[in-house]
């Protein structure tokens, strides 16, 4: 042991009392607990609903902190869970180990006799996570060591405490309202990430959320736009009303106005009584407004008076209504070009854009491609009943290097796949599966970084030389350019509309509505 007794004590209490971010203080405490009982690995575990979430951790590899831990999937956690004092696991128990394969010293390897010891932490008198240790000695965690863990409980509880008390006062300078009882700062179980560029992006929307200004949510298919606006919903003051979605892409255009602003009796055939609309069902909450560039023109009209003075009207009645609804919305799209092309409304973009919040790509957030590919690796493993799942250095290696043109939703894919792969080539699932760059098959994956690199090469490929008619002009000829490279991919994808998407870097219903705007389908 490094650290004897009273360091242990002074270097813990020390870091109590200092002004520390939450997230170094917890990963200090762990390292020094690690250190002082001379352990392979050291994780502290935050509680949320059936889940064991790991905010910190030393000794485990680097995606851990993206895994979530079905507390009835670990009997071990869920021992440890279950009753209060130090809970021990020699290493002739039967239970299986939540760590297997994940011990940075044995990378994918089944680890070696050990013992594990964990205890439950409590704040106010409820349950708030567990500390486990993994030794990979045996004998390690003797009677005496059990005692120390146990003498060492109250300070880890005051640690976490500390950190909570420090998110209240954050809370309160925001004006956000008070912080749940069991629930540290800004860390959000669907949000994972540690990278600046999503810090920063956390602590954006914590400031922003508490006002009552419209926000848009820009970024690229995949980003994880959805996530983003139930975090501002969440934080605002109107958190205990409805938060209403509505994926405006999805609006067939005849039916959109009904859908969003109501109908009455007889406004259209088969309109048989009357029915209110998304803005009436989100009165007091949130009308999260999804992929809006695709709203048609007429319904921006009266979408922007619904902004402008907080009525509705329904379709078929001449009596407004009042309705109290914040808009929070989200593009995949250039919403400039479009107010430049006429086809969308530059009063409505200025309305929806009061508060414009861009979402980096997956590409920009550095480490936090392994800690997503952590979550999906535990979800992958539980989904498919396997022991344990996890990369080797070179996959790791692999999808830093990647460009996710489809960013987190196309990493989830591609693990879901892997693992996939995995079982169907025959690995045992009672084994500890590493998933190789080979099952992740990310080189056929990478197509054009986008639809305008596609556009090019097709027109280097087979437009260069065309000569136009005078007179053509430029918005003509890129549309002409369009056509053709919808064409060509449908072609090479024997028309599968969702591979030429791919094939062309963008998203399959955008796809179909171009195509149907240029007149291909």
């Amino acid at each position: 042991m490094t650290l004897n007794q009273r360091d242990i004590y002074t270097e813990l209490l020390a870091d109590v009392v200092a002004e520390l971010p939450h997230a170094v203080r917890l990963q200090r405490l762990v390292g020094a607990l690690r250190a002082y009982f001379g352990c392979g690995a050291v994780a502290l575990l935050r509680l949320e609903e059936e889940h064991l979430r790991p905010v910190a951790v030393d000794g485990l590899v680097r995606d851990a902190l993206g895994r979530r831990f079905a507390v009835g999937l670990h009997p071990r956690l869920g021992a440890i869970l279950a009753r209060r004092g130090v809970t021990c696991f020699h290493h002739d128990s039967v239970l299986p180990d939540p760590y297997d394969g994940l011990i940075d010293e044995h990378v994918g390897e089944p680890l070696p006799v050990h013992d594990c010891m964990g205890i439950r932490l409590e704040l106010d008198g409820r349950a708030w996570g567990v500390l486990t240790l993994d030794a990979l000695q045996v004998g390690t965690f003797d009677d005496a060591a059990q005692a120390e863990l146990d003498g060492l409980t109250l300070l880890v509880e005051t640690a976490i405490r500390t950190t909570r008390l420090e998110a209240d006062i954050r809370a309160l300078q925001l004006s956000r309202g008070k912080t749940p009882d069991n629930e540290l700062p800004a860390d959000e179980s669907e949000i994972v990430g540690q990278s600046e560029a999503i810090t920063g992006l956390l602590h954006e929307l914590d400031v922003v959320a508490d006002s009552e200004l419209p926000v848009l949510l820009l970024g690229e298919t995949g980003v994880g736009k959805e996530l983003f606006a139930h975090r501002l919903h969440r934080l605002s003051r109107r958190s205990e009303r409805p938060l209403v979605h509505v994926n405006c892409a999805a609006l067939p255009e005849s039916l959109a106005e009904s859908e969003l602003f109501g109908h009455v009796k007889g406004a259209f055939s088969g309109a048989t009584g009357e029915r209110p609309g998304r803005f009436e069902a989100a009165d007091g909450g949130t009308l999260f407004l999804d992929e809006v560039g695709e709203l048609p023109l007429a319904i921006q009209a009266k979408l922007l008076r619904t902004l402008q003075n907080g009525e509705i009207q329904r379709l078929g009645s001449d009596k407004p209504r009042r309705v109290d609804v914040r808009v929070i919305a989200a593009t995949n799209r250039n919403l400039r070009e479009h107010v430049r092309d006429g086809s969308f409304r530059a009063d409505l973009y200025h309305r929806l854009s009061v508060y414009p919040i861009p979402i980096p790509p997956l590409r920009e957030r550095g480490n936090d491609v392994l800690l997503l590919a952590g979550r999906f690796l535990e979800l992958n493993r539980a989904r498919l009943g396997m022991r344990s799942l996890r990369l080797s250095p070179a996959a790791q290696d692999a999808l830093r290097r990647y460009r996710w043109p489809g960013n987190v939703r196309e990493l989830e894919h591609v693990i879901s796949r892997a693992a996939l792969r995995s079982v169907s080539r025959g690995a045992n699932r009672n084994d500890i599966v590493t998933l190789e760059p080979d099952l992740l098959d990310l080189d056929s994956l990478a197509p054009p970084s986008d639809a305008s690199a596609s556009v090019t090469n097709a027109a280097e490929a087979g437009h260069h030389h065309v000569a136009l008619p005078a007179g053509t002009t430029l918005r003509d000829a890129v549309e002409q350019i369009q056509r053709d490279c919808i064409d060509q991919a449908l072609r090479a994808q024997q028309g599968n509309w969702a591979q030429a998407a791919r094939q062309l870097g963008i998203d399959a219903s955008n796809l179909h509505k171009l195509a149907k705007r240029l007149g291909c389908k």
